[in-house]
C-alpha cells in the first residue's frame, strides 16, 4: 500500500499544477461552448485535489439524501466563485490557491480520522458550512484555470457556464465510480482498516501537495521579482508585433509577459536559426492567451522571440519580462 501511495504521488507530481494544456487550449480555439463542457469535464477528472476532497466528503455517507446534500453544498460553493471570479477577471496566483486547496484536502482527511473529535463536535450544519466555505476556495482554483483559456468577450458568460457544466459532469462521473467502490469495500470486514489507510493517504497527499505548491509559489514570486529586462510593447487594434533576442546554443531564456487591459492575443513563440534559408523558423509554442511564462534553452545560433496578433478592437499594452542569457536586438 505504501508503494502504491508513493507511486501515485510521483505520478501526479509530473502534472501537479493540472493547468490547461496546449491541447485543451487548441480545442477551445477550434470549437465553441460544447468544447468548454468537454474541457471542464476532463479537467475535473484529472483534478486530483478536487477528487480527493470529494472522496473525503462522501467517504462515510451512506444515504442518497446526505450525499446529494453534501455534494450540492460543495457544488454551489465552487460555482459561485468560479463564475464571479472569472466574469470579473479576478486573478490569483494559481500556485498559492492550489496550496490552500491542498490544505482543504488535508483538513477533510483529518476530520474523517476523528482527530478533532475531542475539540469540535462536527454536526451536520457545521460540516455543511465548512464544505461550503472550502467549496468557495476550490472555485477560485477552477477560475484560475478557466482564465488560462481563450475566453470570448462576446460570449463570456456562456463560456463560463459551459465550463462549469463540464466540471459538474466530470464530478458526477467520478462520484459514481467512488460510490460503487466504497460500497463494495464497506461490506468487507476490513472496512475500518481501509478507512484508516484511505483517509491517512488523503492527509499525506494534502500535505505533500501543499509543500510542492507552496515551493512553486515562492519560486514564481522570486522569478517575477528578478527579471533583468522589462520591455513595454504597444500593439494596435487589429495589429501585430514581433520581439526577438539573439542566442547561441545552451543559453537559457526565462520570460513572462501579459497584456493590459487583459486581452487574448494569438502568439507564436519561435526561433529562426542564423543558417536558415527561405524564411525557415521553428515554432516552440503557438496558442491564444492574455499572458504566458516559461523558459527555453537554445539549441542553435539565431533569433528567438514572439509574434503577437491583436484581433481585438482596442490597443493593447504588453509587458514582456526577460532574464537569462541573451542579447537584445533592440539595443546596440
Amino acid at each position: 500500500m505504501l508503494k502504491i501511495c508513493l507511486l501515485f504521488l510521483c505520478l501526479v507530481s509530473v502534472s501537479l499544477g493540472h493547468g490547461m494544456s496546449e491541447a485543451e487550449k487548441q480545442i477551445i480555439v477550434e470549437g465553441g461552448n460544447l468544447h468548454y463542457i468537454y474541457v471542464g469535464a476532463v479537467h475535473m477528472l484529472w483534478g486530483y485535489d478536487h477528487l480527493l476532497f470529494v472522496l473525503g466528503i462522501i467517504f462515510f455517507l451512506q444515504s442518497f439524501k446526505n450525499i446529494v446534500k453534501y455534494i450540492t453544498t460543495f457544488t454551489i460553493g465552487h460555482s459561485i466563485t468560479l463564475i464571479y471570479a472569472t466574469f470579473n477577471s479576478i486573478e490569483i496566483n494559481y500556485y498559492l490557491i492550489d496550496a490552500i486547496i491542498a490544505l482543504s484536502v488535508c483538513l477533510i482527511g483529518i476530520i474523517n480520522l476523528g482527530t478533532f473529535r475531542k475539540f469540535i463536535n462536527f454536526t451536520t450544519s457545521r460540516m455543511l458550512g465548512l464544505i461550503f466555505i472550502l467549496g468557495l476556495i476550490h472555485g477560485l482554483g477552477l477560475s484560475t484555470r478557466l482564465q488560462q483559456l481563450p475566453l470570448d468577450p462576446n460570449q463570456l458568460f456562456l463560456n463560463i457556464i459551459s465550463f462549469n457544466v463540464g466540471i459538474e459532469l466530470g464530478q458526477i462521473i467520478a462520484l459514481a465510480v467512488m460510490l460503487v467502490f466504497i460500497n463494495i469495500i464497506r461490506k468487507s470486514k476490513n472496512f475500518n482498516l481501509f478507512s484508516l489507510v484511505v483517509n491517512s493517504f488523503i492527509v499525506i497527499a494534502g500535505v505533500y501537495f501543499f509543500i510542492v505548491q507552496l515551493s512553486e509559489y515562492k519560486f514564481s514570486i522570486s522569478q517575477n521579482n528578478n527579471f533583468k529586462d522589462e520591455i513595454i510593447i504597444v500593439i494596435k487594434a487589429k495589429g501585430e508585433k514581433e520581439y526577438k533576442v539573439w542566442q547561441i546554443p545552451d543559453e537559457n531564456l526565462i520570460y513572462s509577459w501579459e497584456t493590459s487591459p487583459k486581452t487574448n492575443l494569438f502568439f507564436d513563440f519561435h526561433g529562426e536559426p542564423a543558417s536558415s534559408i527561405n524564411g525557415y523558423f521553428e515554432s516552440f509554442k503557438e496558442t491564444t492567451s492574455s499572458k504566458d511564462s516559461g523558459s527555453r534553452v537554445s539549441t542553435f545560433i539565431g533569433t528567438h522571440g514572439w509574434y503577437w496578433k491583436n484581433n481585438s478592437n482596442n490597443d493593447v499594452v504588453l509587458t514582456l519580462k526577460l532574464d537569462g542569457e541573451y542579447r537584445r536586438m533592440d539595443k546596440k
